[in-house]
């Protein structure tokens, strides 16, 4: 229960007066948690609390009162979970010991050293024994100390891996901060893919759809705005972009308190150990068995021996000798026959595979993945971030129809006075309004620009025209937003202009947004019908940008005459083309070479992109992908392919672009279970999300720093 009470009631307690604030973390955790509305309009809304909590919704909290800081810390906790306390070496060793190769050994060795002692004597009779013994300890102390080295790197890798850096308003200024140091009153901002760092409150934003199903299990969305303000950690940003404040941190969020019912769970055994196991106990068993019918044959010789002599009622000590000498051969065979040195191997190649792996800078969730990697057939990549660097610039432009090299910003510059001032002013405003980057001055005065690769490089392509991103932002006013998302693959903004009037600009995928358009500014800055000859002139700009494997976006924009509601979604077709940008994301070094590897082991590289088709081929063949008798198609195609013609397609299929989350979980559950390959997806972002968990190996690339790629 919630030590939170009802709004009539609630008396702010003396410690929590005493620091300076207003409101309590019980009370705070209470609003959030228990979506309570009443409350939250009893504390004054957003707005109210954050003033309780002291701090300010536009310019996030003040560091520069350190008491205050540090009384924040002692009354609201920091964004930290609780840690089970990790597992001493002794735990490590009593688990190597549960193997059941071993088990057997251990009783061979006390059976061993009780037949040899008893029939030599302790000097010569305990050799066996004891050597069995020395294998043991050696297997078990080799196969402990391995895995508590691996529990130690696992513990200090899923540290750094779970300081996720996110974008914070404090001071007045956006800021990157770790979410280990978010405090209640910080204002975060987050787009798609991100991770809720703590519970917190909705202060402003657009469509943002909020994924809970790792808390609650429901797989539909949650629509989150300034009616249902609430947000909780651990669940992630499916769609939209928004401002949050934090009420609540650490062990004091309802991620944290689910932190603290969950035990660590055990390792299980890799595939390998489990058939390994398997064949120890058979060969133990027909050992066991050569061993029993041995003895009995021998002990049968010694009594028809005796039957014969007539001494069947007579026995001396010397029999009895013989019959543990036979008692002792019976062991031996059991002995020889468990292999003793099939742990050990399997041990160490394991532990060396994983510290080879880590020294790679590779994150090995299960030790299995190692053995699983070693029989991959098929690897399914992702193109940007993966393949290439996803370092990203402006090189070329065709703005009002005339292609232009940018790739430096005196060029950029020269540009502007080339091109129509209206035209300048509308790609201005839709390059500063129609973006998920920010452009910020941070604390030490210098210009920095926030965002993803692609929008930085617009922003700074922007910039390089003369633009100025906060007098662009602060001329309109936004009346609706649509981030991008992979399915649309563009995005959207609705303004109202200060003269008067509705305007909506849109920029994506560069076939998909010239398709939406029917006009077109030319060189003069005259809108004109987009005719036949206009779209094939930029139908062939877009594929010249292409096949220099450069990314394309089409920016565009609509006057909205006859009004707009935010309620509505944004027009899809009506557009007025004011040009495609040509950006350059170079192949990182040692792709080529890594493919030509793969290619002589025996595994088939593919690329599955939301890219163009002719970026993406001229990537791959750039990469040593595409080769001649492969085949490149676009994600709308392979969808409408009937399973008789994607058995004949998929074993070509080298190249898939404009493809959505599921057409690459479609590709590569075909070729896991109609095609019997072993495939390994590697990606670095949501829409990676569902191949990598249908993969047989999912490598997620910690580079986009998307926290739903990684599992």
């Amino acid at each position: 229960m919630f030590a939170g009470v009802s709004p009539s009631d609630y008396n702010v307690p003396a410690e929590v007066k005493a620091a300076g604030f207003d409101i309590c973390a019980d009370e705070l955790g209470s609003i959030v948690e228990g979506h309570d509305v009443k409350k939250l309009k009893f504390h004054g809304g957003v707005t109210g609390v954050s003033e309780k909590l002291c701090t300010s919704i536009v310019d996030g909290l003040t560091t520069t009162d350190s008491d205050l800081l540090n009384r924040r810390q002692e009354i609201y906790g920091i964004n930290k979970f609780a840690e089970s306390q990790p597992r001493s070496f002794w735990i490590f060793v009593w688990e190597a010991l549960q193997d059941m190769t071993l088990m057997i050994l251990g009783v061979c060795a006390f059976v061993s050293l009780i037949v040899g002692i008893a029939t030599e004597g302790w000097l010569e009779g305990a050799h066996d024994g004891i050597g069995i013994v020395a294998s043991i300890l050696l297997v078990v102390f080799v196969t402990a100390i391995s895995d508590y080295r691996q529990s130690l790197q696992f513990r200090d890798l899923d540290t750094e891996k779970k300081k996720i850096i996110i974008q914070v308003t404090r001071n007045g200024f956006r800021q990157k901060l770790s979410i280990y140091d978010l405090l209640p009153g910080d204002i975060v901002h987050l787009a798609i893919g991100d991770q809720v760092p703590a519970d917190g409150l909705f202060v402003s934003g657009f469509s943002v759809l909020i994924d809970e199903s790792s808390l609650t299990g429901e797989s539909e969305p949650v629509m989150v705005n300034s009616e249902n303000p609430f947000m909780l950690s651990g669940t992630k940003v499916q769609d939209g972009s928004c401002k949050m404040m934090i009420a609540t941190v650490g062990m004091r969020t309802q991620w944290g308190k689910l932190m603290a019912t969950l035990s660590e769970g055990g390792d299980d055994e890799t595939p390998l150990q489990v058939k390994l196991n398997g064949v120890a106990t058979i060969i133990g068993k027909i050992g066991l068995f050569f061993a029993v019918v041995t003895f009995a044959v021998l002990v049968q010789g010694l009594f028809s021996h005796k039957w014969q002599a007539g001494t069947y009622f007579r026995w001396s000590g010397d029999d009895a000798l013989e019959i543990l000498e036979y008692f002792a051969i019976a062991v031996t065979i059991v002995v020889v026959a468990v292999p003793e040195g099939l742990p050990l191997a399997v041990t160490l190649s394991l532990a060396f595979a994983m510290k080879k792996m880590m020294n790679d800078k590779a994150l090995v969730r299960h030790l299995a993945a190692c053995e699983t990697m070693g029989s991959a057939t098929t690897i399914c990549s992702d193109k940007t971030g993966t393949l290439t660097t996803n370092h990203m610039t402006v090189v070329k432009s065709c703005i009002c129809m005339e292609v232009k090299v940018v790739d430096q910003p005196t060029k950029a510059a020269s540009l502007v006075s080339e091109m129509p001032v209206s035209a300048v002013k509308l790609l201005l405003q839709s390059i500063f309004n129609n973006t998920g980057g920010e452009v910020v001055v941070n604390e030490d005065g210098k210009r920095e620009i926030l965002g993803t690769p692609t929008e930085t490089a617009l922003l700074e392509f922007g910039l390089s025209l003369g633009g100025d991103f906060q007098a662009e932002r602060q001329a309109v006013k936004l009346v609706k937003v649509e981030p991008f998302n992979s399915t649309k693959k563009r995005m959207g903004v609705v303004m109202e202009l200060h003269e008067g009037g509705l305007r909506a600009h849109t920029k994506g995928a560069s076939e998909i947004v010239l398709a939406a358009c029917d006009k077109v500014i030319n060189s003069n800055g005259d809108i004109v019908p987009l005719d036949e000859e206009s779209i094939n002139l930029l139908k062939d700009t877009i594929d010249q940008f292409a096949n220099e494997a450069l990314r394309t976006l089409c920016i565009a924009y609509m006057e909205l005459e006859g009004g707009f509601s935010p309620e509505n979604p944004m027009p899809v077709s009506g557009y007025t083309c004011i040009g495609i940008v040509g950006i350059k994301d170079p192949v990182r070094p040692g792709v080529k070479e890594s493919v030509a590897v793969c290619r002589s082991a025996g595994i088939t590289v593919r690329m599955v992109t939301g890219d163009n088709i002719n970026t993406a081929k001229a990537i791959a063949r750039e990469c040593g992908i595409l080769t001649d008798d492969g085949i490149a198609i676009e994600g709308p195609d392979f969808r409408e392919k009937s399973l008789e013609e994607l058995l004949q397609l998929v074993p070509k299929i080298q190249v898939m672009a404009r493809s959505s989350p599921l057409d690459k979980h479609t590709l590569v559950k075909h070729l896991r279970t109609t095609f019997g390959e072993v495939v390994a997806v590697t990606g670095d972002g949501t829409n990676d999300a569902p191949a990598l968990h249908e993969a047989d190996i999912g490598l997620a690339m910690g580079i986009a720093g998307t926290e739903v790629s990684l599992f």
